[in-house]
């Protein structure tokens, strides 16, 4: 959530930077500002009503106190009627501010000044690529065809037990599975991540501490009978562990780990581009979480993007990382890049990791803050990223590494699964 104070003194600045993502905010921000303006003008007379009211009551003390009950008698007749006042301008303050709130949940945050302009993904900017793109021969197959072929993956139980986008996975796809996540964790750890396993259903107040709600709500599967909800992501547990914390300074950066399942509803994705492993409602992802200080977050994200490149490199997976355009951004994202690896049988590349900087649009939302060495209070940033997402990474294994012989796992991952070939 935006801060308020950014909208009173920068509001014109806003609209126009809201615009890299295709978001017209004039009307939400002329609208904020005139809420604004009469909820100080609310808030002053309460506050003057109240001095008046606590003046009152001195003026009666000291009356009695002399004799004069019929003069305090008169003044406490006021104090009577400046009482209702006060509840009746309380009661206007609370609307107010409620239709504040209720404003400003529908601005997305500021994207970074290095965000390129675009609309879709077709507009990102390619940042690099590493890693040779492959020509596979006639006989490949893409992963969904591989899956049956191998017995590791089975789609129709799925869809029977559950529904489509929720797959069974089998043998030495199960254990691929494990493989993939025990080695993303150890990842994470050897770099200095803290290890967590969330809960896998969060609150109304989590979801909206990290902007799931309400832009996603709609995404989101819901309980309604405990108002829970199924988390997207790990990020959303995770950095709901510091909602209204105030840190020191010297505990940042705070780095967590945490592999969970996702629940995504993913309304409205339909064809070929969802086809297998591609979009799922549930699947596995280990995810990072930083929280930093203000002034180094932007160098953080660097790191983190390097981190996530330097997995994909022991995957041996040709990838390349791309900064999202303006219209690509999520909501509550200041800046992303997109780490997408490259698969060989469908010829195309395959997003399986964003890294993103939130800056202070989670943390004023769930008031996460930090005491600086001048004593001042100040909103930490957020940062978090898939490291990594699963299924698009077994489909670019599978399908990349696939021989006459069986499908070959990367040299990194063998400790893991017990076997170098799937046959």
């Amino acid at each position: 959530m935006l801060q308020l104070q950014l909208i009173r003194t920068q509001a014109d600045s806003i609209a126009q930077r809201l615009k890299i993502k295709n978001f017209d905010a004039q009307e939400i921000v002329q609208k904020l500002q005139e809420v604004d303006a009469g909820r100080r003008a609310v808030q002053k007379k309460l506050d003057d009503t109240l001095a008046e009211s606590n003046t009152l009551a001195k003026q009666i003390g000291e009356l009695f106190k002399s004799g004069k009950q019929q003069e305090a008698g008169v003044l406490r007749e006021k104090t009577t009627q400046l009482k209702q006042s006060s509840k009746e301008l309380q009661d206007e303050l609370a609307s107010l501010e409620k239709e504040q709130e209720n404003l400003l949940v529908l601005l997305p945050n500021l994207p970074h000044p290095s965000v390129p302009a675009g609309k879709t993904s077709e507009d990102n900017e390619i940042v690099s690529q590493e890693g040779d793109i492959m020509e596979m021969g006639q006989d490949a197959v893409p992963h969904w065809e591989l899956t049956g072929k191998y017995d590791i993956i089975d789609f129709e139980l799925g869809t029977k037990i559950t529904g489509a986008g929720f797959p069974v996975y089998k043998g030495k796809g199960a254990k691929l599975q494990r493989a993939l996540i025990s080695f993303f964790l150890d990842q994470a750890i050897e770099a200095g991540y803290t290890e967590y396993q969330p809960p896998l259903m969060v609150n109304e107040a989590s979801a909206f501490a990290t902007g799931q709600l309400p832009d996603k709500d709609g995404q989101m599967y819901h309980t309604p009978l405990d108002n829970l909800y199924l988390i997207p992501t790990a990020e959303v547990p995770v950095t709901n562990f510091y909602r209204d914390v105030i840190l020191r300074e010297d505990q940042l950066p705070l780095k967590s780990t945490a592999y969970s399942a996702c629940f995504r509803r993913e309304a409205g994705s339909y064809g070929k581009d969802v086809r297998g492993l591609n979009r799922l409602h549930q699947f596995d992802k280990v995810e990072i979480v930083q929280v930093t200080h203000p002034d180094n977050s932007y160098d953080t994200l660097e790191q983190m993007r390097e981190y996530v490149c330097g997995i994909l490199r022991k995957l041996e997976l040709p990838y390349r990382v791309a900064r999202l355009c303006g219209g690509d951004l999520s909501f509550a994202s200041a800046m992303t890049y997109d780490m997408e690896v490259y698969s060989a049988a469908q010829k195309r590349w395959l997003e399986v990791s964003s890294i993103s900087n939130f800056e202070t649009f989670q943390t004023n939302r769930m008031k996460l803050r930090f005491k600086d060495k001048d004593g001042k209070t100040v909103l930490a940033h957020t940062l978090n990223g898939s490291a990594l997402a699963l299924p698009r990474i077994v489909a670019a294994l599978l399908e990349n590494n696939q021989t006459p012989e069986g499908i070959r796992i990367p040299e990194a991952l063998v400790p893991y699964t017990g076997f170098d070939l799937i046959n």
